[in-house]
């Protein structure tokens, strides 16, 4: 029985955004562990799937879903706006970086 790429897609996205955001939180001086990150990234993928659900894909529910985000980030790990928004910042420079990677090296 074959995994669904859906499935399997949502794995790798799941592993790469944790640690990414736990690289991230702990380069700013967060004490939270890995678990944290964990839920961070899984409450980010819930929060954005049900914006583009219920708004449509574009900038608006990308909009929406980013606030809610910095909110459930300011909320997970105890901090302000501008750090919550700092690490969102940070996490999608990371993340948009290796998104792009495959495209400029090619198939392996």
């Amino acid at each position: 029985m074959e995994i669904p790429i859906v499935v399997l897609n949502f794995v790798i996205s799941m592993v790469v955004s944790t640690i990414i955001i736990y690289i991230v939180t702990k380069l700013l001086g967060e004490k939270e562990g890995l678990g944290s990150a964990v839920l961070a990234a899984l409450v980010g993928a819930i929060i954005y799937t049900v914006a583009y659900f219920f708004l449509g894909t574009g900038l608006f529910a990308a909009v929406i879903g980013g606030i809610a985000w910095l909110i459930a980030l300011g909320s997970l790990y105890k901090i302000g706006w501008l750090k919550s928004l700092l690490i969102a910042v940070i996490v999608w420079i990371v993340i948009s970086i290796l998104s792009f990677l495959p495209t400029v090296v090619g198939p392996l």
